[in-house]
């Protein structure tokens, strides 16, 4: 297999092109769902953990089918049921709206080839035969949510080559490349069904209960996280009872739905605490603006996942751009 480092060009991997193409926060990329446009969602990016905002890219879920092939160090990927860890030369597919969150192994070096797509662009917006035929299958989640890549069989190392080139080419965008992406898109697609155990009958895609449930409340969460919250609140927002509300999120992220809150909100503070342009007048503004009413309770927790007072990570890491190593990345 044409290795990543060979498949894309020199200019596409200078310094500046590499600045330009990487990830440095989620709110770059996920949040504003940079994926291409609706003629064509498609996107291919060079990605560098050790430049992006906490050196990780958090829990996040999108519509698009994403593949990742590691260049450099050990990504892991994890879900709401199981972890990977992808070495490089190797490589992993997500389906469509499957949560993950993707981190350095050890905190170390790790540097990847993302390649985002919406199986739109294959299929056509309207319900046809090819997507009964080809595209639900796919979308049922008994059939698979990830898929690893490892060149164990040949297959696999002719499915890693469709997606280098289309890596590649995407990169590069030579005249003519996005009907060149559509070919091997397709190529990819018919590979990956082949290979697949197949269902005597499709089913349309279900997402297990506890993750819909999860990614409801995430969301409820990341809208009001500013605002006095109450467990029993978080729980009425996807309609379930405080304990069961505590067990979907135990089951899925391995921990409480007052946890995430408390890091989402020590997350938010540390991109005001980033932000040029925010300008508090003293820390129990910065802590009453992400919801802690007792700036004590903040400090506190701020050293907790970040091993450092506000004052002394804005000062020492943030001014003086030390990258971030705190234990909050792994958890949002």
């Amino acid at each position: 297999m044409k290795t990543m480092q060979n498949a894309i060009p020199e200019s596409a991997t200078t310094s500046e092109s590499l600045e330009h193409d990487t990830l440095e926060t989620y709110d770059n990329l996920y949040a504003k769902k940079d994926y291409g446009t609706l003629d064509y969602p498609v996107n291919a990016r060079y990605l560098d953990l050790h430049k992006s905002y906490l050196n990780w890219i958090r829990w996040h879920w999108h519509e698009e089918m994403e593949i990742l092939i590691v260049d450099q160090g050990v990504a892991q990927v994890s879900t709401d049921d199981d972890t990977y860890l992808i070495r490089p030369g190797q490589g992993l597919i997500i389906n469509q709206n499957v949560m993950h969150c993707i981190h350095a192994q050890d905190k170390k070096q790790c540097t990847f080839h993302s390649l985002v797509f919406h199986p739109d662009y294959i299929f056509g917006h309207k319900s046809n035969y090819l997507q009964t035929q080809y595209l639900l299958p796919m979308q049922n989640y008994q059939l698979f949510k990830v898929f690893f890549l490892d060149e164990s069989a040949p297959w696999h190392e002719r499915m890693l080559q469709t997606l280098t080139e289309v890596i590649e080419i995407n990169m590069t965008r030579h005249f003519g490349y996005e009907i060149a992406t559509k070919g091997y898109l397709c190529h990819f697609w018919a590979e990956l069904l082949r290979q697949l155990p197949q269902k005597e009958t499709v089913t349309p895609q279900r997402i297990p209960q506890d993750e819909q449930r999860v990614k409801e409340a995430m969301l409820f969460i990341r809208t009001h996280h500013a605002e006095p919250l109450t467990l029993q609140e978080i729980a009425d927002s996807i309609h379930v009872s405080k304990s069961e509300c505590c067990r979907c999120f135990s089951r899925t992220l391995q921990m409480s739905p007052f946890e995430y809150l408390m890091k989402y909100r020590i997350y938010e503070s540390t991109k005001k605490l980033m932000d040029p342009d925010q300008n508090f007048g003293s820390i129990a503004d910065l802590a009453l603006s992400v919801g802690f009413n007792n700036t004590s309770y903040y400090n506190k927790l701020f050293k907790k996942f970040l091993g450092c007072t506000p004052t002394y990570y804005r000062t020492h890491k943030v001014l003086h751009q030390e990258p971030e190593r705190g234990t909050l990345s792994y958890f949002l």
